[in-house]
């Protein structure tokens, strides 16, 4: 009795124990293995290109040409509206600007004609010297022999003189003149550009009364209706650009410091693993939550429809090589500090403290506290109470 008391009191195992049957608890074991780090996420199926079809100008519905669903080829029309205040306006623009047009060219044609005329003066200037130079120097030779009278002599060069001098002025003149001109000519030129451009915009007003595809695409619009009013600004639906796709996810905002550009993500349709990068990250952030759009990269899935959903697994970074433990019901009661650990023989698991650092979805990077091999209880410890041995049977 006495050896007996003395080896409970000195080696015996004073622990609190607990029996567990096997069949209601979950065993992992620790393994090494690659750790990727990535966080589940829903994404939504959009066309990559859309284009919206707004109404720049109101008025009412004339005629549908395309309902919703068509595939439509860029340029194809797909509903015309009618404005007769609009029309009336615009008529009387084109009036008002091809009445200023024509001034602006008339006065030009009178800055060219007034040209034409002052280099027609001239000529007739020079052609004048040309007569009389010869005559005056002839003259004035045979006044100096006393051949011919004074009288002839002076009135010879009184007219040599005078078209010297006209010639001057003329040409004088003729020179303020065309800098002046061309000055005016440029002005007038810019103002015919201006003109025409506004012309050319006040045409495309009706334009705008014609709704076109932008791109090749299938439409979508509301039910619209012949005759139906439409406002300025008005959508009247969107063209989606078929074939090409992104995948719109939301995102906790906790996530957002360690989002990027260029992370991949793989997703599961139809059987076969697809991937997919993220390709622009929107800067708001609502309720909590930020997008980002993803573009698969190769392959699209084929089948794929717009609105639709899929599962995505957004990696958060490079994967490596690490000791691993099954995700389980266990870390809710132990925060991640401590696990029942399986004894080698598998009778009994005990209480052990270790150490976690990142989790995905199916397992936690062990840092500290195991080994390769060990085994680890990863079911919920909420019937284990505060007992540090339990005995499996």
């Amino acid at each position: 009795m006495v050896v007996f008391v003395a080896y409970q009191l000195l080696f015996a195992d004073r622990r609190s124990k607990l029996n567990v049957e096997k069949e209601k608890i979950t065993i992992a074991e620790v393994k090494r293995g690659v750790f990727l780090e990535f966080i589940p996420q829903t994404g939504t199926v959009e066309p990559s290109v859309t284009f919206y079809l707004d109404a720049i100008e109101g008025g009412t519905i004339k005629k549908i040409y395309k309902e919703s669903g068509a595939m439509l080829s860029e340029g194809d029309v797909i509903l015309e509206l009618s404005n007769l205040n609009r029309e009336l306006s615009v008529l009387s623009q084109e009036a008002s600007l091809n009445e200023s047009i024509n001034r602006l060219r008339q006065t030009r044609l009178q800055l060219e004609q007034n040209d034409l005329n002052q280099q027609q003066t001239l000529a007739l200037i020079e052609n004048q010297l040309e007569i009389l130079e010869p005559q005056y120097r002839r003259q004035k030779i045979l006044f100096e022999k006393e051949l011919i009278s004074k009288q002839e002599y002076e009135q010879t060069k009184a007219n040599y003189e005078y078209n010297l001098k006209r010639r001057q002025i003329t040409y004088k003149s003729y020179k303020n003149d065309s800098i002046s001109r061309v000055r005016q000519l440029t002005q007038l030129n810019k103002s015919e550009r201006r003109m025409m451009e506004s012309l050319n915009g006040v045409g495309q007003i009706l334009d705008n009364l014609t709704i076109k595809s932008p791109i090749d695409g299938q439409l979508t619009a509301p039910q619209l209706f012949e005759g139906e009013a439409v406002n300025p600004g008005q959508r009247l639906g969107q063209v989606d650009k078929t074939g090409s796709y992104k995948v719109s996810v939301l995102i906790d905002e906790l996530y957002l410091p360690r989002i990027a550009k260029g992370l991949t993500a793989t997703t599961t349709f139809d059987n076969k693993e697809y991937e997919l990068v993220i390709t622009y990250i929107y800067p708001n952030i609502n309720n909590g939550r930020f997008e980002v759009d993803m573009q698969f990269v190769g392959e699209t899935p084929p089948g794929i429809k717009r609105g639709q959903s899929l599962r995505l697994r957004i990696e958060l970074g490079q994967s490596s090589e690490e000791l691993l433990l099954p995700v389980g019901g266990f870390y809710k009661d132990t925060g991640g500090n401590w696990v029942f650990v399986v004894s080698d023989d598998g009778t009994k698991a005990e209480k052990r403290e270790i150490r976690l650092g990142r989790k995905n979805t199916e397992h936690f990077e062990v840092l500290e506290g195991l080994d390769p091999g060990e085994k680890v209880i990863t079911s919920s410890y909420d019937n284990f109470g505060d007992n540090e041995v339990l005995v499996l049977k």
